[in-house]
């Protein structure tokens, strides 16, 4: 059940400092099973586009914070980040998606 809304291109912002983090988190994020990465340098990004079945912003966000990378804390990206995790996760409920992680290391 793929339907054109399950289809997410999404803007992950990295903070100020450390610099150069755009090039190694798109090159991270291209080792992950269906995950497009576009890297947008100019505006310290990287654009991904995935199913909402294979992945969520969350998940991406989480696995790179994982993984040592600074994402930008500005009050706006962090309300966005939010807005957008809800509305995902509302989007995979009402489908009926199991929930699913990425890797099974992260025992909470």
């Amino acid at each position: 059940m793929s339907g054109p809304d399950l289809k997410k291109k999404r803007e992950i912002l990295f903070s100020k400092f450390p610099p150069g983090q755009v090039p190694e988190a798109a090159d991270d994020l291209q080792h992950l099973e269906a995950v497009e990465v576009d890297p947008k340098y100019e505006k310290r990004s990287v654009g991904v586009s995935y199913e909402l079945t294979d992945h969520t912003l969350r998940e991406l966000d989480e696995h790179l914070v994982e993984k040592g990378f600074h994402l930008d804390n500005t009050l706006m990206t962090k309300l966005t980040r939010a807005l957008i995790y809800y509305v995902e996760e509302t989007q995979l409920q009402n489908i009926g998606a199991p929930e699913r992680r990425i890797k099974s290391s992260s025992q909470e």
